[in-house]
């Protein structure tokens, strides 16, 4: 599998990944992948190689690989002990990429499994304009007043058509001129 080596090193109990994320002001998201997945190397080869991108993640998100076929062993947040791909089962995660974001805190997780904490889930890949804004999304708590990632993105590209910026969806690169917002 494709690694960053900005990912987190983890002993793999998600309960201590979530409290070192919320420690560090920032948020947990599980990045399922494979071997040999074509989704997930462009992932890697495109999208987390543009410094915008990275930057962003870096700065506010705490990102953890795991491989839905992997055997290492999980700690899930209700305190269930599982393979990766056992957990990936539990999940009901089927396609890779698929990235899983999961609330501020513990006490929001309420332990609860993963799956019934998570507040935003993503199955496949994106380009790389939809997946840094995926990111401002689950950072900004977007999805609370707006649950539509789709709709809230539209209206996104409203305001960068207001502000000028010209932006091309299906490029492999962002535009520039983001407002500072978005930076």
């Amino acid at each position: 599998m494709h690694v960053q080596s900005w990912f987190h090193e983890s002993f793999l109990d998600l309960g201590e990944d979530l409290e070192t994320a919320a420690a560090e002001g920032k948020r947990l998201v599980i990045i399922w992948e494979q071997r040999g997945c074509p989704y997930c190397k462009r992932m890697h080869e495109v999208n987390l190689r543009i410094p915008r991108v990275v930057d962003y993640i870096k700065k506010n998100f705490v990102v953890l690989q795991l491989n839905i076929w992997g055997d290492r062993e999980v700690t899930d947040f209700d305190g269930e002990v599982l393979s990766e791909k056992k957990l990936a089962n539990k999940y009901s995660v089927l396609y890779t990429p698929t990235l899983q974001f999961f609330p501020e805190s513990l006490a929001k997780v309420g332990g609860k499994p993963g799956n019934k904490a998570e507040v935003l889930r993503i199955p496949g890949y994106f380009k790389p304009f939809h997946f840094y804004f995926l990111f401002h999304y689950a950072f900004e708590k977007a999805y609370e007043k707006e649950p539509n990632f789709q709709r809230w993105l539209g209206g996104i590209g409203d305001e960068l058509d207001e502000k000028g910026v010209k932006y091309d969806l299906w490029s492999d690169d962002l535009p520039e001129g983001l407002p500072e917002k978005f930076l």
